[in-house]
């Protein structure tokens, strides 16, 4: 499979980062979008740098983003391959301050992430990962360093959470662990914990989008992680009108029966 240069897709995206730190700089007006979700100039900033490299880049390949018009699923359907681009995963974090968002950017083959990058303009942290070359983690312009998940999983296992997203029903899912600790964090980096192996299991049981978790979907499954529904099948995109996703898993240790702690 020949794919674009990831580190080419890391620069656009540490750009895209650049330009959201110039809006979170500043005083910001915050809109609301029609699902009540928050909506910054830095989305747009963010929005409008990718897409305009990528056409660039490749021209050929659609673009599909959060911050983009609607496109119909009648017309998506026939796309083999496209980005699929979250300008600024964690809008609610950027709002706070915490610096726990990212942008995402990845490349859908056949309906699965084959290469994806997850910058955090704050730290200057990216992860990146394909299909052909592994897992990365790297800080600011330093060498990038190969992460993998943890295998086998360990005690207590080390459960992602989320700060905004707190309320969701995990209850049930962590009184079947024997053990467990909450490894707190906001965005997509929550699965990029279980990538580079300092967290043991993401549950998510609430609403996503598939532009929130291409991206970092592409890094665990280049680390040697899984990505799957609550069926334990792998997480597809672009397979039907809607772009929520399903609730879904995120391990490293394929070992342990997941499913049966849902």
């Amino acid at each position: 499979m020949t794919l674009p240069d990831i580190q080419h897709i890391n620069q656009i995206a540490r750009k895209a980062g650049e330009a959201i730190l110039q809006v979170y700089a500043q005083d910001f007006e915050v809109q609301e979008k029609a699902d009540h979700s928050p909506l910054t100039r830095a989305d747009m900033a963010s929005h409008r740098l990718i897409e305009d490299a990528l056409r660039q880049l490749t021209p050929e390949i659609p673009v599909l983003s959060e911050e983009s018009a609607a496109i119909p699923y009648a017309e998506r359907r026939e796309w083999k391959r496209y980005w699929l681009i979250d300008p600024l995963d964690g809008t609610r974090e950027f709002v706070k301050r915490n610096g726990e968002f990212t942008v995402n950017i990845a490349l859908i083959d056949q309906g699965f992430p084959v290469l994806g990058v997850v910058h955090v303009p704050v730290t200057g942290v990216s992860y990146f990962g394909d299909v052909v070359g592994g897992a990365f983690r790297q800080e600011n312009h330093g060498k990038p360093a190969p992460i993998q998940v943890t295998r086998p999983c360990a005690t207590p296992v080390r459960v992602a959470g989320s700060r905004s997203h707190a309320g969701d029903s995990l209850l049930h899912f962590l009184q079947q662990l024997p053990e467990y600790e909450i490894v707190s964090m906001g965005s997509s980096l929550k699965l990029c914990l279980v990538a580079e192996g300092k967290a043991d299991v993401y549950p998510r049981l609430g609403l996503t989008s598939e532009w929130d978790t291409a991206a970092a979907q592409a890094v665990v499954e280049a680390a040697g992680g899984q990505v799957t529904d609550t069926e334990l099948q792998r997480l597809r995109y672009n397979q039907k009108d809607s772009l929520l996703n399903p609730h879904f898993l995120v391990f490293g240790d394929d070992a342990i029966d997941w499913k049966a702690c849902l």
